[in-house]
């Protein structure tokens, strides 16, 4: 089973994220930032991750930067998910290792198009 860590600070979209991601049949883990999600990556790489970018603690490209210098940090497909939707905020975003990018509020359809894009489903 593929594995996906979902990071947000927002418990509700997690939920979302989880249920959609679940009938997709992903294994889920969550963080609520992005400090706890790269501490979970030290333990156990995930198949994909799908970030938020505003959090506390530590965002969503800072994560997304450190998370591409870990052992084994190029593997993830990374999905950010997020409400910044202009052109430079979607650009830094590749420019740091993100292999896609959809914006909130997302759904199924959404989701799974991108998984398949990025070639895990």
């Amino acid at each position: 089973m593929k594995t996906c860590l979902v990071v947000d600070d927002s418990s509700v979209i997690r939920k979302v994220a989880r249920r959609i991601l679940e009938d997709l049949e992903f294994e889920i883990t969550e963080a609520k930032d992005g400090q706890q999600a790269l501490d979970s990556c030290a333990v156990q790489m995930p198949d994909a991750v799908l970030l938020d970018w505003n959090m506390p603690v530590m965002d969503g490209l800072d994560f997304l930067v450190e998370l591409r210098k870990l052992d084994g940090g190029s593997n993830p497909k990374v999905i950010f998910c997020t409400t910044e939707n202009d052109v430079a905020h979607i650009a830094k975003a590749i420019r740091a290792g993100a292999n896609e990018y959809i914006m909130k509020p997302f759904d199924r359809e959404i989701v799974e198009a991108k998984l398949q894009e990025v070639g895990l489903i």
